[in-house]
């Protein structure tokens, strides 16, 4: 196997029980999930999406809906160790493993696709994530977001090539004269990163070993743990095409979520 597009999904979340079948809009957000994986994977030589789960009720519905299901250890602390765990149970291991969260059904599969490609052109890319540029609306509701939640939404800073320097939960980077910027420009400077990733196998076992960073532990951002240890984190620019609209939602985190994702499924329709 060439790459594993692993999606994680737990049954128990305490303020969302059974997420991963909640249904969406008639059909089960995981079953979502795994059919944009599907469509992804079809594009690529030997990709396929495997579901890790702990939960025996996860694992009937797969089996149910032709999905491959492992098992996985339910003393796993995060989804990384569950992906980790899942592509250690392969004989034959990937050579790249993606981590799909099993409840954001509404991920473009061109993310997806975005930073495989960026390892089947340059395979010495260690791990990958996708970003997005900010109109100078979406960063001042991005502002106003943070009034109220300050730590959600994460931004990046990144070098010519995609590499970064630095991510944070604090708006980076700050805008100095911006009404002159934004006379010159359409869009703001900002990048929002999206919490998706692509990791190298070996890479990823690397970062299963390191210890928690002191960045990451300030932020709470799992990949500033990765650059304090050197390891490069590429940032690959995305855009939501038409489904714009979706650009507002990170995934189903409460039951109030599901009602706002099929708001914008009906809106704008399904990829």
């Amino acid at each position: 196997m060439k790459t594993l597009i692993g999606i994680p999904a737990r049954y128990a979340s305490t303020r969302f029980p059974g997420k991963p079948l909640a249904k969406i809009a008639g059909k089960e957000m995981l079953l979502r999930v795994w059919e944009n994986a599907s469509k992804t994977a079809a594009k690529f030589e030997s990709c396929q999406p495997v579901v890790a789960t702990d939960d025996e009720r996860i694992a009937a519905f797969c089996r149910e809906h032709d999905m491959e299901v492992v098992m996985t250890s339910p003393d796993c602390r995060t989804g990384t160790d569950r992906i980790v765990e899942l592509a250690d149970s392969f004989a034959d291991k990937p050579e790249f493993v993606v981590n799909l969260q099993g409840d954001n059904p509404i991920c473009p599969p061109w993310f997806v696709e975005e930073i495989i490609a960026a390892y089947y052109k340059d395979n010495s890319v260690e791990t990958v994530t996708p970003v997005v540029r900010l109109s100078w609306e979406e960063l001042d509701k991005l502002r106003e977001n943070k009034k109220s939640t300050p730590f959600s939404g994460t931004t990046a800073v990144f070098d010519a090539e995609g590499n970064a320097f630095y991510f944070s939960k604090n708006i980076i980077p700050a805008i100095r004269k911006e009404e002159k910027i934004k006379a010159e420009q359409s869009v703001s400077p900002v990048f929002r990163q999206i919490g998706l990733y692509g990791y190298r196998y070996d890479i990823l076992k690397k970062i299963s070993s390191l210890p928690e960073g002191f960045y990451e532990k300030l932020e709470g951002l799992e990949q500033l743990r990765w650059i304090e240890n050197h390891i490069k984190v590429k940032c690959v620019k995305v855009d939501y095409r038409e489904f714009q609209k979706m650009s507002s939602l990170s995934g189903v985190d409460s039951p109030d979520d599901v009602a706002r994702v099929e708001a914008v499924l009906a809106e704008c329709g399904e990829f």
